[in-house]
C-alpha cells in the first residue's frame, strides 16, 4: 500500500515484544482493527475477515459455496470446513464468537441411522420439492423470496429460496420426471 510493503511491517509489529515501547502504535492499529494481531493464525482471521465482508453485501450463505474463491483463498472450502462439528469444536471461543456474530454456525452432527426406514425425504430434490409443497400448501403461491428458508416437519431446513433459483438456472440438466414434478406443483418454467 502507497508503495510499501504493508502486510509484511504487520507481521514484523505481530512478533512478541514488537511494540514495547510504542503503546500509541498499538492503540492506533487497534482503533484500526482490533483483530489486527489475533490469538489464532493470521490466516484464519485473512479468511474470516474476506466472509465477514461478504456477508456484510449479502446476507445468505448458500453463496458462499466450496470453490468461491477471494484473493486467491478459497473462501467457500475454509468455512464449509470451520462448520463442520469436530473443527467448530476445535476453535477457541474467540473464533466461535466472530463466526456466531455474523450468523455462522456448527452443522449439526448427522443423526444416527435407525433400524426404522424413514420416509423423509433423501436426496435434495426431494427436500425442494416437500418444502415447495409445504409452502404452497401454507402460502397459496410457489413465490418464494430468495432468502426463504423453510423447516420440515423431521426438522431438516431447506433453503427454499436458493433451492428454487439454482433448480431453475439448472433446469435443462433435469429429468423428464423432475420437471413434471414442479410443472405439477405451478413452476410454469419448468415446462417451457
Amino acid at each position: 500500500m502507497l508503495d510499501r510493503p504493508i502486510g509484511q511491517w504487520l507481521a514484523n509489529l505481530r512478533r512478541p515484544g514488537a511494540l514495547d515501547g510504542h503503546p500509541e502504535w498499538k492503540t492506533a492499529l487497534e482503533a484500526v482493527d482490533a483483530d489486527w494481531n489475533p490469538a489464532w493464525p493470521a490466516q484464519w482471521q485473512r479468511h474470516y475477515a474476506v466472509v465477514r465482508e461478504m456477508l456484510a453485501e449479502e446476507t445468505i450463505l448458500g453463496y458462499i459455496e466450496p470453490g468461491v474463491t477471494v484473493h486467491g483463498m478459497n473462501i467457500g472450502k475454509w468455512l464449509t470446513r470451520q462448520r463442520k462439528p469436530e473443527v467448530w469444536a476445535g476453535l477457541t471461543d474467540g473464533q466461535r464468537e466472530r463466526l456466531e456474530a455474523i450468523g455462522i454456525h456448527p452443522h449439526t452432527p448427522e443423526p444416527q441411522a435407525s433400524a426404522e426406514p424413514s420416509t423423509a425425504p433423501v436426496s435434495a430434490f426431494e427436500r425442494g420439492v416437500a418444502a415447495l409443497t409445504q409452502y404452497k400448501t401454507r402460502t397459496g403461491t410457489v413465490t418464494v423470496p430468495r432468502g426463504h428458508v423453510e423447516q420440515l416437519e423431521n426438522g431438516v431446513e431447506v433453503k427454499l429460496g436458493v433451492w428454487l433459483s439454482n433448480t431453475k438456472s439448472r433446469r435443462a440438466k433435469l429429468t423428464t420426471d423432475k420437471l413434471q414434478t414442479l410443472t405439477s406443483l405451478g413452476l410454469h418454467w419448468a415446462a417451457d
